[in-house]
């Protein structure tokens, strides 16, 4: 069955009791701000934008900073992996030289392998790469490896006495230290 449709009365609907009454009209408007109240307001505003500005403005030269500081890092890990390779091969070379020089019939190829020797020094010396010392110095674990103790007369207790193999630095890390023999001090008689 369906309900039937209510009936439409043309008259006003008459408001429950306890709704409140209406207002005629629409609501009260209140009073537009005032001159100073709209300069301080923009004065206000002004300086949040500017202090965002400021914000935002040191926020891009961090990174700017950070960006520059990290890709020298990169370049510099890039160079140190290079050099790490190219050390044995200048190893190598100066063992060459070395085996070289004292034969007359190799002494041209002996001074052609000197020049490309200086020429890969300088190269990497233009890239921050520099020897460590260790001839007659105080022997220092952390730029020398010790392969050995021996008794010397001449060169002081804990000093080193030869190098066996060059250590390097790159930019003053250490990449490579100086394998060395130290010196026990004078021989000590057997009692």
């Amino acid at each position: 069955m369906i309900p039937p449709k209510p009936k439409h009365t043309t008259a006003n609907p008459v408001p429950p009791a306890d709704a409140p009454p209406e207002t005629a009209g629409p609501p009260p408007m209140s009073a537009p701000p005032t001159v100073d109240e709209q300069l301080a307001a923009a004065r206000q505003e002004a300086a949040a934008n500017y202090d965002r500005y400021l914000r935002a403005a040191a926020d891009l030269e961090n990174y700017r900073r950070r960006m520059i500081r990290e890709k020298e890092e990169v370049r510099q890990a890039a160079v140190a992996n290079l050099v790490q390779h190219l050390l044995p091969v200048l190893d190598s070379l100066q063992l060459g030289l070395t085996a070289a020089r004292p034969q007359a019939e190799t002494k041209t190829i002996a001074d052609g392998v000197a020049i490309v020797v200086d020429q890969l020094k300088g190269v990497l010396t233009r890239n921050g790469l520099t020897e460590v010392s260790a001839a007659g110095e105080r022997f220092d674990p952390h730029r020398h490896e010790a392969l050995s103790h021996q008794p010397s007369a001449t060169v002081p207790e804990e000093h080193v006495i030869q190098v066996v193999r060059v250590g390097y630095q790159l930019h003053g890390r250490l990449l490579r230290p100086a394998s060395v023999i130290v010196s026990s001090g004078p021989a000590k008689e057997a009692k």
